[in-house]
């Protein structure tokens, strides 16, 4: 059984590089397929998912990185009720929004837990 890892990705990609560089990490580590990644988005992080990644820091990593992120077979885990979530416009991946108690059983679930 291979290793997973669940990315928790919190920062506003606005005002930062941090998660354009957490999304671009996610995809080089899970390309090889020698680890399970699961992505999480959680607060302003939600608006990584925006049809328009022109507004965000190092929007070529989003453009570059997020499909092969989408091509590990899972939706992105969005926190539920986000306040950012309406500014979306078409999200460029499918996602799911889970709640606090199911990202703790997400947790769980991966042998590993990066937070950026």
């Amino acid at each position: 059984m291979k290793p997973s890892a669940l990315f928790i990705i919190t920062g506003d990609p606005r005002k930062d590089g941090r998660t354009a560089e957490a999304i671009r990490i996610a995809a080089g580590v899970g390309t090889w397929k020698k680890v399970d990644v699961t992505v999480y988005l959680r607060d302003a992080a939600v608006l990584a998912l925006s049809e328009y990644p022109d507004e965000l820091v190092d929007e070529d990593n989003f453009t570059r990185y997020f499909p092969i992120v989408g091509e590990f077979g899972r939706p992105v885990y969005v926190q539920r009720g986000a306040a950012l979530l309406g500014e979306l416009g078409e999200a460029t991946l499918p996602y799911e929004e889970i709640d606090d108690q199911q990202l703790a059983e997400l947790c769980a679930r991966n042998r590993y837990v990066l937070r950026f």
